[in-house]
């Protein structure tokens, strides 16, 4: 080969290598769908009394739909129904003796007292009569001053009797306990006013409602048990408690944030379903608990947890394997 044959040929190898390098360049620079592999997980609510007692009856099944409020199990009430029984009694005495005590006499003593008092009056008017008579008479002689005096002590006298007898009427009329004793009984009725909020309160906890919506995922105690308080009865699954927990390798980490919308495909879900991430591991694992990859085990890999939109949630299951994609990553 002549010396410009081969430069034409190195030539020629230069531009296929760079073409090449180009070609490979603009490959690699291509946009890689990214996609992590989880699944679904849901944080249980367990409902249990808060008294020890026996269970004496379920209101649900498994797999039924509850709304708030709606019963789920009962316990023997007999004793705290006999005791809310007590305690109105006494909260119903308590009551009558502060309102005896905040009241005025009865009827017939007020009536009593009240005509005593204008007996007394009319005594006291006619002693007074007889006392301007005679003072009237002593400058003519016509009385004598032994006379003037005792009309005037008699008439001094029924002003304090009637003095006395209206203290007493108002006595009557007032209420008849002194106020460190009704101030007393204020305070005793209150206390057994309280006595009755705590039985309605104990009472009411014996039959237990559900305290958000959702379903049951199982029952774990049956009636004929005695319970401890706390001890659950009914798992619920609320539709906001459903969880997506997937592993993000340590690489991916700085790409996704708390807030970051993802989306969600599994195996007969509706397209579309997306949820978003709440949690972010602060340490890192080498292995997942869960493995739906054939990626290597030995992988760094971070727990990240997101939530599924709140009108999604009921399309998934716990332990439905799912797989993620970030927002800004391409479809794959």
């Amino acid at each position: 080969m002549t010396r410009a044959g081969m430069r034409r040929a190195g030539v020629a190898g230069a531009a296929v290598l760079l073409l090449a390098a180009a070609l490979w360049w603009a490959w690699s620079r291509q946009a890689v769908p990214v996609a992590w592999q989880g699944y679904v997980d849901a944080d249980f609510v367990r409902i249990g009394p808060t008294q020890a007692g026996l269970l004496t009856g379920l209101r649900v099944a498994r797999g039924d739909r509850v709304r708030v409020g709606q019963p789920l199990f009962d316990q023997d009430d007999v004793a705290e129904h006999a005791a809310r029984d007590q305690a109105v009694r006494q909260a119903e005495e308590g009551a009558r003796q502060l309102a005896n005590l905040q009241g005025p006499a009865r009827d017939t003593e007020i009536r009593q007292a009240a005509s005593n008092l204008a007996d007394a009056e009319a005594t006291r008017d006619r002693a007074r009569a007889d006392l301007r008579r005679l003072e009237a008479a002593a400058p003519a002689g016509a009385a004598t001053l032994q006379a003037r005096d005792a009309a005037r002590a008699a008439w001094r006298s029924a002003e304090a009797r009637v003095a006395g007898l209206r203290a007493a009427l108002d006595q009557a009329q007032a209420p008849t306990g002194r106020m460190e004793q009704i101030r007393a009984q204020a305070a005793t009725a209150g206390a057994a006013r309280a006595a009755l909020a705590i039985m309605d309160w104990r009472l009411a906890q014996r039959h237990v409602v559900a305290p958000d919506a959702g379903v049951i995922a199982d029952i774990l105690a049956w009636p004929g048990e005695v319970l401890d308080a706390g001890t659950p009865v009914i798992s619920l699954l609320p539709p906001d408690h459903i969880v997506i927990r997937l592993f993000v390798p340590e690489g991916m980490l700085a790409r996704i944030h708390p807030g970051d919308r993802v989306g969600l495909a599994c195996d007969g879900c509706p397209p579309g379903l997306e949820g978003q991430v709440d949690f972010i591991a602060p340490r890192a694992e080498y292995t997942p608990p869960l493995i739906f990859s054939d990626q290597s085990r030995a992988k760094l890999v971070y727990l990240v947890q997101a939530r599924p939109r709140a009108d999604q949630a009921g399309m998934l299951n716990p332990g439905q394997p799912v797989t993620v994609s970030p927002a800004w990553a391409p479809a794959r």
